[in-house]
């Protein structure tokens, strides 16, 4: 099996590529350098000449309160761009794995979101991506959607590494608590995408770190686990005021994965564990933390 990897240079991209050399699967991770995901001739070219058994769409507009004021390249890019790579896929008859997002749905409630649940998203990066998701059933029949949320992982900066390098020049940090969903540790992900992707079990998934939690909960077992003595203060979504609206309910269920029998992903404890973990062994080899 060969598959392409779009996105390389991101966290997810970046940690999908380790897990398919792990397991011996031909691959090649593949960034902005390498051709433009919105312009169609350069995929279609670029994608014919690797002829892919798979492709896997890591790559994304992902600034969310950006994209309130630039709509037409967060829409290039998660919309038509998605499509691109969704019917080159569909015309070579290669698998597509398509990433999407929590924030498809409205966050309304407590309960969590299971995948045949109605979309409503309540900001443009939103529902770039609802629309991405929509293009890729439409044009490639062998698709994979997965919807994730709150991802961190080694090449790239989140919420983690923001939280780390603020806690070494504020004694307090004040952090969102009305938001609840699920932490996702790439390298957890990547297994699962790339559980997935060898099967023909095609259709929507949700793929988190299990448990859920707020930002301000993330943030304080963050400090808890890295020593830190920073106190994290709760704030309201409101109190905070970001450009873009966010969902409040993130919950996202994993039914969807034991139907399918795909085995769900550790704790988002465990996963912030074994994180804090691999950015120290980076510090000492010197790796990219970027």
């Amino acid at each position: 099996m060969k598959i392409l990897v779009t996105g390389y240079n991101g966290q997810l991209g970046f940690d999908v590529v380790k897990e398919l050399e792990i397991r011996n699967i031909q691959c090649k991770g593949v960034d902005m350098a390498d051709f433009d995901i919105t312009d169609k001739t350069a995929v279609y070219d670029y994608v014919k000449s690797y002829a892919p058994d798979a492709v896997i769409h890591c790559a994304a507009y992902t600034a969310v309160d950006r994209a309130e004021d630039d709509i037409d390249t967060c829409t290039k890019v998660n919309v038509l761009g998605s499509e691109n790579l969704a019917r080159v896929c569909g015309e070579i008859g290669a698998k597509m794995v398509y990433i999407s997002t929590d924030y498809v749905y409205g966050g309304k409630g407590e309960v969590p979101f299971e995948v045949s649940d109605p979309t409503a998203p309540c900001n443009v990066y939103g529902k770039t991506k609802l629309a991405g998701e929509e293009a890729v059933k439409k044009y490639c029949q062998k698709s994979f959607v997965i919807r994730t949320s709150w991802v961190f992982g080694i090449n790239g900066n989140n919420f983690v590494k923001t939280m780390l390098r603020l806690a070494d020049t504020h004694p307090t940090l004040t952090v969102v608590a009305d938001q609840i969903g699920s932490p996702t540790y790439t390298p957890d992900l990547a297994k699962l995408i790339c559980d997935m992707v060898v099967t023909e079990k095609y259709g929507t998934y949700h793929g988190t770190n299990e448990n859920y939690c707020s930002w301000c909960e993330f943030a304080a077992e963050i400090m808890k686990m890295a020593g830190k003595a920073t106190v994290i203060k709760p704030v309201t979504t409101a109190e905070y005021g970001a450009k873009a609206e966010r969902p409040l309910n993130s919950r996202l269920s994993k039914k969807c994965l034991d139907d399918a029998g795909f085995s769900r992903l550790p704790s988002w404890q465990d996963a912030l564990g074994r994180y804090l973990m691999e950015l120290e062994k980076a510090k000492t080899v010197n790796q990219p933390m970027a």
